[in-house]
């Protein structure tokens, strides 16, 4: 009887598949993937099927290529259609630095203390298995694997139940303030991809309370994620990445606000990356947004730096905000 599989998260594998990809420049293989890369290994070790195994496979693409990753498919030269022998990389081309650029001893002394949290010391045993399974098949490694398989920083709890429920194609209940709301209200969802957008985290699925596809901020679960028996087809994960990113953009394209900021302070940098240029606005700067209540968060974090121009809702929220931080430094 095949051993229980060791319990890698989800996150961990997802890390792990990206150092592997980094690693080497020829490719890897489906098969050397499966029975190499810590999360996929300890599965294939414990019996699990390989249709399963490549099914979390593509889904694990998929949501990469959503963050950004540049996976890149090789195929047969003979044949490139062919992708029964494909291999998977992500090319050294796409995060190497360029030769032109140059730093002086004090960014070299910041990047060397940066990397130290990298450390081959640091690498979780199953990484370092993969690593030497891989090197064991053949497969050169043109650089070594730096660093351990951080985890990704995910402070929702909801975050590992939706993983587990993408991977297994099963149906969550949850509840969820919607933005506006003062009750929260159970939804029952079938979760097709988790995406990261302004630096924060969405399950995008099938709301079955609605009959339509929606975009479900996790800071807005209030509650535990209940992965239900009832299943789904795993074919509606095709393009759920994109559908969901394209959501999210439009919808901050739709919402754009007007801030007077400091220059020099934190709050000019994080800001400043996201604004869009609009020169009918020489009174401040345009960023885009998709919840008015998490914005109003970030901007009242930013105390003096920034003041919102408009939209009205969302200068309010950033007031009230900084009155209820007034009043509760006063009665101290």
């Amino acid at each position: 009887m095949p051993s229980p599989a060791l319990r890698v998260p989800p996150e961990e594998r997802l890390v792990n598949l990206v150092v592997a990809l980094m690693a080497t420049e020829q490719g890897l293989t489906k098969d050397t993937i499966l029975g190499s890369v810590s999360g996929y290994r300890e599965q294939t070790e414990a019996g699990a099927g390989k249709d399963a195994l490549e099914k979390m496979f593509e889904r694990d693409k998929e949501n990469l290529r959503a963050l950004g990753v540049p996976i890149e498919t090789i195929g047969d030269w003979m044949d490139p259609d062919d992708l029964r022998a494909a291999r998977y990389r992500v090319p050294s081309s796409d995060y190497e630095l360029p030769e032109d650029i140059t730093f002086t001893p004090a960014e070299l002394a910041l990047l060397t203390l940066a990397g130290g949290v990298w450390g081959e010391r640091s690498m979780s045993a199953g990484a370092r298995s993969g690593l030497r399974k891989i090197r064991s098949l053949g497969i050169d490694v043109d650089e070594p694997i730096i660093g351990f398989a951080p985890r990704l920083n995910s402070p929702e709890a909801a975050f590992a139940p939706l993983q587990r429920a993408i991977e297994q194609g099963r149906v969550v209940t949850f509840d969820y303030l919607r933005p506006g709301a003062s009750d929260p209200r159970r939804r029952r969802v079938r979760p097709l991809a988790l995406v990261e957008f302004e630096a924060r985290w969405h399950v995008f699925g099938y709301d079955e309370n609605v009959e339509a596809e929606r975009t479900f901020l996790l800071s807005r679960i209030c509650s535990t994620v209940d992965i239900t028996r009832a299943r789904f087809e795993v074919a509606e994960f095709a393009g759920s990445g994109e559908r969901a990113l394209a959501g999210l953009e439009a919808l901050a394209e739709r919402q754009r606000a007007l801030l007077e900021v400091t220059a020099g302070t934190e709050a000019a940098v994080r800001l400043g990356r996201r604004a869009v240029a609009d020169a009918a606005d020489p009174q401040g700067i345009r960023v885009p947004y998709v919840d008015t209540e998490v914005f109003a968060d970030e901007l009242a974090s930013y105390g003096p730096e920034v003041r919102v121009v408009e939209p009205a809702d969302l200068r309010a929220a950033v007031i009230t905000r900084l009155r209820g931080a007034a009043n509760s430094e006063g009665t101290r």
